[in-house]
């Protein structure tokens, strides 16, 4: 499942695969990140910005909780990756995406190929 969901992220415009702290493996767009996966847990587990308006009814869901450190910018943190289905995981990669490359600059978005 973790293969998938960073090739869902690698077909969005201008995202980037790297590795922080040691061991996550985050998906950036303009060098910031919108996913952030740690791929030694067992389960795998992943932080994930959402929509402000979809924040809560993801907390509501088993294995959902406010993702330590960046909660307070309506990030999520899944307990294991396979809670959701590789059409939920499609979109959820795609509006975090969309959120991020969103604050970046006209010029920023230009360059990275990014709509809007």
């Amino acid at each position: 499942m973790l293969e998938t969901i960073l090739g869902i992220g690698e077909r969005l415009p201008g995202t980037t695969i790297d590795i922080k702290w040691d061991h996550h493996i985050c998906l950036n767009v303009g060098d910031k990140m919108y996913l952030i996966t740690s791929p030694d847990q067992n389960p795998i587990n992943a932080s994930v910005k959402v929509l402000d308006k979809k924040f809560d009814a993801f907390l509501e869901k088993e294995g959902v909780r406010i993702a330590p450190y960046l909660g307070r910018y309506k990030w999520i943190e899944i307990d294991d990756i396979s809670r959701f289905s590789v059409c939920e995981w499609e979109e959820i990669v795609k509006e975090a995406h969309e959120l991020i490359a969103a604050k970046l600059s006209l010029k920023k978005r230009k360059e990275l190929g990014i709509e809007n």
